[in-house]
């Protein structure tokens, strides 16, 4: 009885070293990563509300692949950086950043939502982690429009 006891107490002091970490790391250097596109999202956009501002996306080497190929492989991170978007002297320029989205590619950690991870850091600050675990109502059920493209919205224009 002595040894069943110590071995689940020695099983259940395992399992936080076990844990899979289901969290989207925050993309250190992305700005220096390829440039996919920028955008400006108006108030007469539909997704103005959640997405109004200057966005520019970013991908790693593997997302880049994933651009060309049409289906992203495993390691491959996209990021979508919106900052506010500012009228001065007849131009549109950037503001505060709003949020740094993060859409990370692991089919392993992330199978309820088509391989990939979601997460959104207010500010972009690395602390503050805005999806969390609704990332299937937050993101995914949005990007399952466009499960034929790997759930990617964007495109690389060379």
């Amino acid at each position: 009885m002595k040894k069943l006891v110590l071995v689940v107490l020695g099983v259940t002091a395992l399992l936080p070293a076990m844990a899979v970490d289901h969290e989207v790391a925050y993309p250190t250097g992305y700005r220096q990563w390829s440039h996919v596109k920028s955008m400006v999202i108006e108030k007469d956009h539909a997704l103005f509300a959640s997405f109004g501002g200057v966005h520019h996306l970013y991908a790693n080497k593997k997302a880049m692949d994933g651009y060309k190929a049409g289906h992203f492989p495993n390691g491959a991170v996209i990021v979508f950086d919106l900052l506010e978007a500012n009228r001065s002297d007849g131009a549109i320029v950037e503001g505060d950043r709003k949020v740094l989205g993060v859409m990370q590619k692991d089919a392993k950690k992330f199978p309820a939502t088509g391989g990939w991870g979601f997460e959104g850091f207010a500010s972009g600050d690395k602390t503050k982690r805005v999806v969390g675990k609704n990332a299937a109502t937050a993101c995914y059920e949005c990007h399952t429009a466009q499960k034929g493209r790997d759930f990617v919205f964007s495109s690389f224009r060379n």
